[in-house]
Parts: C-alpha cells; sequence; structure tokens
C-alpha cells in the first residue's frame, strides 16, 4: 500500500499516524495541483491523506474544500472528509473510532500542534519565535524556502514514530533548519518589504523577480502589514513552468469574510476557508492577477 500526501506539517502527522496502523509500503509527496492538473498517476489502492480526492485510492482523508476541478467522493467512499483544523485531526478520529481512543495517545503534542498550525490558530509569539512542534512544522513548510524536503520529510516520519518529539528536535537535521531559519530572519523581513505593496485590504508580495527568495516564516507578512486582511504571495513553481499564487487570510486580523478557498477554485485551485492557492498563467500580462485581486478586494 502506499501513501501519498502532501510535504509539510499536516501530511507529515497524516504519515506518521497512518504508517502506525495500516501496512504502507512507499509514500510520496504530491503537491495538490499535480493531482488537479492530472501530472501525477494515483494507483489503485493508494492512501491519499491532505490531497484532493480520486476513485482509485482505497482510503482518503482531506479537510479542504471540493473544487469543481476535482472528482466528487463516492458516497460510500473510506477515509474521512469534512471540517476540522487538520486532515491529520481527521486520520486521528477516523481511526480512534475504528481502534479505541488511545491507538495515538502519543502523539497527542504532535496533532495539536499540527491543527494549530494548519489552521493558522497562532499568536504574534508563534510567528516571531516558534517553538517546538510549530517551530518543526516551520523547518517543513515549503514557503519557508529551505530547499528539497522529501529526504527530511521521510527521517521526520521514521525519527517522530521512534523517539519523543524533544529528542527530534535536537536532532542534527533539525537543528541544520532552524540555525539556517534564523540566520535568515532579517534578510527575509527586508525582502518582505521591499517586495509587498498594499491594495486596498490586500497585501501582494511579488517574489517573481528574485532569481532567490531568502528562507522566512510566511506568516511574518502579517506582522509587518497588519492592516491587510487578506495576502497574496507570487513566486514561481518548479521549472519556473508557471507562477503560484498563495493566498490566505490575515491570521491576526480576522474580518475578511471570504471565502478563500472557494475563490481560489474559481482560478483553477483550491484550498480552505482561510487560505489556498492557484495557478497564474505566466503570459497573460496579470490579466488573471488582476481579476483575482479585484475578487479579494469586492469579498474584503
Amino acid at each position: 500500500m502506499r501513501l501519498v500526501t502532501r510535504g509539510d506539517l499536516d501530511g507529515l502527522t497524516c504519515s506518521v499516524l497512518i504508517t502506525s496502523v495500516e501496512r504502507i509500503e512507499s509514500i510520496e509527496l504530491v503537491h495538490p495541483q499535480a493531482l488537479t492538473d492530472g501530472k501525477f498517476e494515483v494507483q489503485e489502492g493508494d492512501v491519499l491523506a491532505n490531497l484532493p480526492y480520486h476513485p482509485r485510492a482505497a482510503l482518503w482523508f482531506d479537510h479542504h474544500e471540493l473544487v469543481e476541478t476535482n472528482p466528487k467522493p463516492a458516497e460510500a467512499f473510506h477515509g474521512a472528509h469534512g471540517l476540522a483544523p487538520s486532515t491529520a485531526r481527521l486520520v486521528h478520529d477516523y481511526y480512534c473510532e475504528k481502534r479505541g481512543p488511545r491507538v495515538f495517545e502519543r502523539y497527542g503534542e504532535l496533532l495539536e500542534g499540527t491543527d494549530r498550525l494548519d489552521s493558522a490558530n497562532l499568536t504574534r509569539r508563534d510567528v516571531l519565535s516558534p517553538q517546538r512542534v510549530l517551530l518543526l512544522g516551520f523547518t517543513i513548510d515549503s514557503r519557508t524556502g529551505l530547499g528539497s524536503f522529501r529526504d527530511y520529510f521521510l527521517f521526520l516520519g521514521m525519527a517522530l514514530r521512534s523517539m519523543p518529539l524533544d529528542a527530534v528536535l535536537k536532532t542534527p537535521q533539525v537543528v541544520e533548519r532552524v540555525e539556517r531559519m534564523r540566520a535568515e530572519d532579517e534578510k527575509f523581513r527586508a525582502v518582505l518589504l521591499a517586495c509587498s505593496r498594499v491594495e486596498a485590504n490586500v497585501v501582494v508580495t511579488d517574489f517573481r523577480e528574485l532569481s532567490e527568495i531568502p528562507i522566512g516564516n510566511r506568516f511574518l507578512v502579517y506582522t509587518l502589514f497588519p492592516e491587510a486582511t487578506v495576502s497574496v504571495r507570487l513566486q514561481w513553481g518548479p521549472k519556473r513552468e508557471r507562477v503560484m499564487a498563495t493566498v490566505g487570510h490575515n491570521i491576526f486580523e480576522r474580518s475578511s469574510w471570504s471565502d478563500i478557498g472557494h475563490t481560489m477554485s474559481l482560478f483553477g485551485g483550491g484550498g480552505h476557508r482561510g487560505a489556498g492557492s492557484c495557478p497564474l498563467p505566466p503570459d497573460d500580462g496579470d490579466e488573471t492577477l488582476r481579476r483575482l485581486l479585484a475578487e479579494l478586494k469586492r469579498q474584503g
């Protein structure tokens, strides 16, 4: 059985939980857009977690909104989908119902931290000085900019299953990434200020002209532009084939009533109410971006 998930903290925690109870032979890390675009082949019997539904999957877990560009789940699919702070929470509840409430007891702190990070239920202190599970989450977030993380993801999965969290945080692999994050913090702040502009209620951070984006915390933008209710981050995807727009509510100023996941689905992407992403055509003169910004401004 193969586990297919996303390479972030939610995907990591899903993998830790699922591999603890299922016979998983291999793990594939996939961005949701690859499934939406049909660029990743789901195999019969795969377990999908934190990714869009696919009819070949034997088990499917996800807490993102359903979008028109993806297949709709069968009424009797195996797994869980619904509103939750993280997909890992759905995995937890699914197996606790089947195998008893203590099946994942040792992963309580990991699950709680995953819930908080994936739902952006954070304080300013959490963003400016993250600790423990939150800190671990930022080291595996592709938007932090620490580079290739497949081997790191697989290492963390094994480490979290075999040793206490305190020991995992002290491993050379984690310490090295934390030190790199802290070393580039001021540089990332400077680049955020230089590459960002505020349009009405939206702060737009455009990294497309940068050859290299400094390492940094994706939520830092809300501490620098507290007046914005929504953020849009633009940067090139792999091989510079397309521009990705990552959109989210200001996690400290939650007055926006917009449904980001639904809005992203209108532009070929997806997500949930508070955050999402979509691809932008690189050759349409930013016309798609202008329409996206107009929609976000209209919604407030």
